[in-house]
Formats: C-alpha cells, structure tokens, sequence
C-alpha cells in the first residue's frame, strides 16, 4: 500500500527519465490525472493516456527530452506538502517557483490549480509540488 500517491506518482516519473524510458505507467486516480493533465498543458510531458483495466485504471504518459541533448524537459520534480507536514499557502503567500520559470501546484476549493491559476481565482490551499 502506498501512502502518499503524488510522491508514488513524482518519483515513478522521475524514476523513468532517469532511466531513460520514453513511457511510464502509473496507477490512476482523479487526482494524478488532474497532475497529468496540467504538466501536458505546461508542456512537460508530450502526451498522455488514460486507460481502464478494470481495477483501478492507468495513466500511461509518454515524457518529453529535448532532441539535441537528450536531457528531460522536467528537471526537478519537488514533492513540497507530504503527509507527515502539510503545506498550505493563502493566495498572497504563493511562492513563485524559480522566479516564474516553474510551476507550483495546488490542491484548492476549486479543484488542482497551478500557482497563477490560484492567484487569479484569488484561492489558496495545499501546496502539493514545484516542478521546473
């Protein structure tokens, strides 16, 4: 049994690019399906895949490396509140992960938000990891 998911869900990730797998297969849930979809939309992963087993579900992810050095397009995946010390952010206290370069992902009100989605909704909530 896994007792914390999203770390589970980082360092299979993290895990394959150092390896230097082009897929990874990960357990689903709504929550890592929410992170999938929002490091597709910040152009981390190239794609993603959603497929029932009927179990549980997978998420199968295809990662992204750059062409000319072969070095993946996440270089750091930072696991930030974990169940032994929750971190929680109001909206003002949003830290900007690298000065703006990377993004800070939020579990809000109003569902899994990256930091500028927050602060625009003017929400804050648990900061769940930085990603650069």
């Amino acid at each position: 049994m896994v007792t914390d998911p999203i770390a589970d869900f980082l360092t299979r990730i993290r895990n394959a690019q150092m390896a230097g797998h082009r897929i990874v297969e990960i357990p689903a849930s709504n929550l890592k399906k929410r992170l999938t979809e929002i490091l597709y939309d910040q152009g981390y992963i190239l794609k993603y895949k959603f497929e029932d087993d009927n179990k549980q579900g997978l998420i199968k992810i295809a990662l992204k490396y750059d062409p000319n050095t072969k070095q993946p397009a996440i270089q750091v995946l930072e696991r930030v509140s974990r169940p032994g010390l929750r971190q929680y952010a109001k909206p003002a206290e949003i830290k900007r992960v690298i000065n703006g370069l990377g993004v800070a992902i939020l579990s809000t009100s109003k569902g899994v938000l990256t930091d500028k989605q927050a602060k625009a909704e003017n929400v804050g909530g648990e900061v769940l990891c930085h990603i650069y």
